[in-house]
């Protein structure tokens, strides 16, 4: 790997695990610059303030996120329905992998960003609105998949994915809260009953 590509990323991981442990208040450039073993000059070379950093970083999470998650959870080999399963057992996974090697849960990046970040700074919440959409999209085409097999009735395939989404979140922030995967786990399998309470346990 070219020498600057790989200083480059290393201040981006860097701060991932920075501010996905702890928070984007409490850490700073020059404690990012010692765990990426890297000088300050050479960060002020690749991102002129921390605020690009971060913009950096979730375009990074985001590649991750749309191959490793959505790309996962939403392939079509298994029908609509049990991909929208999938997405909260991929997620499961995720957090209880963090909980072995961590001791706790983090919970969503790009969430734990949204709550510190979207108030304070409008390109950091454009940003990550942006992926929130790409997520419910993955959803939304699911779901008009379902409706067009008749596994579904009929509905707004775009706004029942935004509930769907948001539910994601809201359960990812109690698993946070309780340090506790199998919130995500037991809650994921309620998610289609956001859109057919009636006939979908």
């Amino acid at each position: 790997m070219d020498i600057a590509v790989d200083t480059r990323q290393r201040i981006i991981n860097s701060a991932r695990d920075l501010f996905f442990a702890r928070s984007y208040s409490e850490v700073g450039v020059q404690e990012i610059c010692r765990t990426a073993a890297v000088q300050k000059g050479s960060f002020y070379h690749f991102f002129p303030s921390k605020r690009d950093l971060t913009l950096a970083v979730l375009d990074d999470l985001s590649i991750y996120f749309r191959h490793e998650v959505l790309g996962k959870a939403f392939a079509r080999d298994i029908p609509p329905l049990q991909r929208i399963n999938r997405f909260f057992e991929v997620l499961y996974t995720g957090q209880t992998e963090t909980k072995a090697t961590a001791g706790q849960l983090y919970g969503c990046p790009f969430g734990n960003l949204a709550c510190e970040m979207s108030t304070q700074d409008e390109a950091i919440r454009k940003k990550i609105d942006h992926f929130f959409q790409t997520a419910e999209h993955s959803i939304a085409e699911t779901l008009a998949e379902a409706i067009a097999q008749g596994d579904l009735p009929d509905m707004d395939p775009v706004e029942s994915a935004h509930a769907i989404f948001a539910y994601a979140e809201g359960v990812m922030l109690v698993a946070k809260t309780r340090n506790d995967p199998e919130v995500v786990r037991k809650l994921g399998t309620r998610a289609l009953r956001l859109v057919t309470p009636n006939t979908v346990s």
